[in-house]
């Protein structure tokens, strides 16, 4: 028996709107681990003998040290902020599923 008379999948899950809210907290989460990248890379660079890139702010190898872990951080709270948006933003507002039935693309 076929159902073709005037039958729409599409119906059955209705898009709703976009929310752009996650789209810019990604955005932002990604900006945000970009800066944590470069202050790691140049309190790395500092510790490593090579010239400082921030000038006096990491001359020394406890300010040096001090910017290395500051970037680590910021890394890591934009690396979280964007999994949190990218996780939300996939997330159906119809469907009530378990998570763990949920594909994992992140």
């Amino acid at each position: 028996m076929k159902l073709s008379d005037g039958f729409d999948a599409r119906r059955l899950r209705p898009k709703g709107q976009r929310n752009w809210r996650f789209r810019f907290g990604a955005a932002f989460a990604a900006l945000l681990a970009m800066c944590g990248v470069l202050l790691a890379m140049a309190g790395a660079a500092s510790l490593l003998g090579h010239p400082p890139a921030l000038g006096e702010l990491n001359a020394s190898p406890i300010g040096s040290a001090v910017v290395l872990a500051i970037g680590l951080f910021v890394l890591y709270i934009g690396v979280w902020l964007w999994r949190r948006c990218r996780r939300r933003s996939r997330q159906s507002r119809e469907l009530n599923m378990s998570p763990h039935l949920m594909k994992k693309h992140d």
